[in-house]
């Protein structure tokens, strides 16, 4: 027995080596396989780690870029524009060097954005922005400040007239039509410049005045610059003092309206009344509309200012006619803000009805401006408006647009020839034509003529021979309370008949 066991032994030995060997070999390759899966998920771990870093990479720049630019036209926002400012001034302070910085704010932009929607609004700030970025230099930044308004810093400038040249290569590449939404856009813009060192030593004081200064250029009648002066800001903290007061104004029936009659040159007869607003102010008296109407306008006060004009307008003739005065049409200017409104139409309706007023009897006049800032959408309103039988007149005729294709297209039925030509008339031959020329082209298209600013007899006379139809002004009247104007529609003549 113990032989047979020695016997076995060695074969036993052999069968179990031969077992630990292939355990050892499996187990080797296990570990050999799963090596080879945690060196694999290694590599792709860093790769994925690596692509994880550069998507933050790119995310922190993105978010740096959103920080810093505008995200509807791209450019520097007023962030960046800060810190391009102080940079500017350390540069500035260590060359010597000027620098200007120029605050743009889009005129009328807010009547084309009400009246044909953000969507327009935007592509027309997008396409702004990109002709203000050609017309720098790589050096400058233009930026959006906000809304419309937009500022340009231009580096190392010799002399202030090297800014007015950058001005005025801005304001005319912004006039060009904008070809947006299958229509033409026209838009201006008012520049405010200020200079460094000399209107101001740090970034807010010098975006401040240039603010200050586009203000001033609006008052010059847009479309214009102006740079800094420092009795500005005395006007700027008045300004601001109107607005305020403005905006309470309404509520306190601070408001009321004068009449001006437009007389028939023919019969001296009385045809019709302009409704001029004033601002019966409790300390300042009574305030003219060109010191207060531009500030509403920029504002937005324009727009419950004038629904209250008509609608006071409009109650005012018809009490008239209830005094049983001779019935005469009643004119009221509207601003583009008020013709672009969605509820002008409806408004205008409720307002008529409310006051019984026929709309035979209610005159509009709009400037040539107004008119052409969108013609398909103007067209549809002036059809609507002549279909109601409202009269339609265009203000300052001759100051506006130089095309005149819109006096065929539009159903415009007066012109209104501005002061500004009447009042040269007999003393400026050019102008004496131009008056000549605006009364035939009137004639020709069967249009009624009004003259504003007849101030003399000498310019009647002139009027009269040119065969203009209706004359508004000093010499026959000046604007009125209605309880003055009333005895002179009772009467029916503000002057003596003509014997021509």
């Amino acid at each position: 027995m113990k032989l047979e066991r020695r016997k076995a032994c060695p074969f036993y030995r052999v069968r179990i080596k031969i077992r630990t060997t292939e355990a050892l070999q499996s187990t080797t390759g296990d570990q050999m396989t799963r090596l080879q899966e945690v060196n694999a998920n290694l590599v792709i771990a860093t790769i994925e780690a690596r692509k994880l870093a550069e998507e933050v990479q790119k995310a922190q720049v993105a978010l740096d870029h959103l920080a810093h630019h505008d995200t509807l036209t791209g450019l520097p926002n007023r962030i960046l524009l800060y810190d391009r400012l102080v940079q500017a001034i350390a540069l500035a302070q260590r060359s010597g060097k000027q620098f200007a910085v120029l605050f743009m704010d889009l005129d009328g932009f807010k009547h084309i954005n009400d009246s044909l929607g953000h969507g327009v609004g935007d592509q027309l700030l997008q396409s702004v922005g990109k002709r203000l970025s050609g017309c720098v230099r790589q050096s400058d930044s233009i930026c959006r400040h906000g809304g419309d308004e937009f500022v340009a810093l231009l580096i190392d400038i010799d002399h202030p007239e090297d800014a007015a040249l950058a001005v005025r290569k801005i304001l005319t590449a912004i006039a060009l039509p904008h070809h947006i939404d299958q229509q033409d856009l026209h838009i201006s813009a008012s520049i405010g410049i200020s200079v460094y060192p000399d209107d101001g030593m740090d970034a807010e004081t010098l975006i401040k005045h240039a603010d200050t200064a586009m203000y001033h250029a609006k008052d010059k009648g847009r479309k214009t610059y102006a740079f800094f002066e420092q009795e500005m800001t005395e006007r700027a903290i008045a300004r601001q003092s109107t607005e305020a007061s403005l905006r309470l104004a309404l509520e306190r029936h601070e408001f009321v309206l004068h009449y001006q009659p437009q007389i028939d040159l023919y019969s001296g007869a009385i045809v019709g009344v302009e409704a001029l607003v004033r601002w019966q102010h409790p300390q300042r008296g009574l305030i003219a509309p060109g010191d207060f109407v531009p500030i509403a306008e920029d504002s937005g006060l324009i727009l419950p200012l004038g629904r209250w004009v008509l609608r006071e307008a409009c109650r005012q003739a018809q009490a008239w006619q209830d005094m049983g005065l001779p019935a005469v049409s009643i004119a009221v200017n509207t601003s583009a803000l008020e013709f672009r409104a969605k509820d002008f139409l409806v408004n205008l309706r409720e307002i008529l009805e409310q006051t019984r007023l026929s709309p035979r009897y209610l005159a509009l006049e709009l400037t040539e401006s107004v008119l052409m800032s969108d013609a398909n959408t103007t067209d549809t309103v002036l059809r609507e408006l002549s279909a109601m039988g409202i009269h339609l007149a265009v203000d300052d005729f001759g100051t506006g647009y130089s095309s005149l294709s819109y006096l065929r297209r539009f159903p415009v039925d007066t012109l209104k020839i501005d002061s500004s030509f009447v009042n040269g008339m007999t003393h400026n031959a050019d102008d004496a034509s131009l008056v000549s020329a605006m009364i035939s082209m009137g004639k020709s298209l069967k249009q009624r003529l009004i003259a504003e600013g007849v101030e003399t007899a000498e310019q009647a006379a002139f009027l009269l021979e040119q065969q203009c139809d209706e004359g508004q002004g000093f010499f026959f009247a000046r604007p009125m309370t209605a309880a003055a104007c009333t005895p002179l529609l009772r009467s029916g003549f503000a002057v003596k008949p003509s014997r021509h």
